[in-house]
């Protein structure tokens, strides 16, 4: 099992930047996939980027934020990253973190066993 929780979220203007944080209790390595998704009342939970944490080389974004998110890992803290730039409206949501094994693709969150409590974020003038 694994605990992971995440932080950075806040209020911000459109076309700022925020950085989001998931912190895992153990090395996240143990789990091959994790990834962001982005939850809005009314709507389906969005995979916004994912990481295989055994080769941070493999990232996986959604069309709406490529270019414009990206995510990262820092193994000696066992955390995963969602640096957000170019912020938009519809980027509001909570934003919450998961973390799979092989199998499945990473943007469906079915696959995922493993969530945080997530962080809100508003981006609005």
């Amino acid at each position: 099992q694994v605990q992971l929780v995440e932080s950075g979220g806040g209020s911000v203007q459109p076309g700022g930047s925020l950085r989001l944080s998931c912190a895992a209790s153990r090395d996240i390595t143990t789990y091959p996939y994790i990834a962001w998704f982005r939850q809005v009342p009314g709507k389906d939970r969005e995979g916004v980027a994912g990481i295989f944490t055994r080769s941070d080389a493999y990232t996986y974004y959604s069309d709406s934020v490529k270019g414009r998110f990206t995510i990262s890992q820092d193994n000696a803290k066992n955390t995963v990253y969602l640096q957000m730039n170019s912020l938009a409206p519809e980027d509001t949501g909570m934003y919450v973190c998961a973390a799979k094994g092989i199998g499945g693709t990473w943007r469906e969150s079915s696959n995922y066993n493993y969530w945080g409590q997530g962080t809100q974020v508003t981006v609005s003038s």
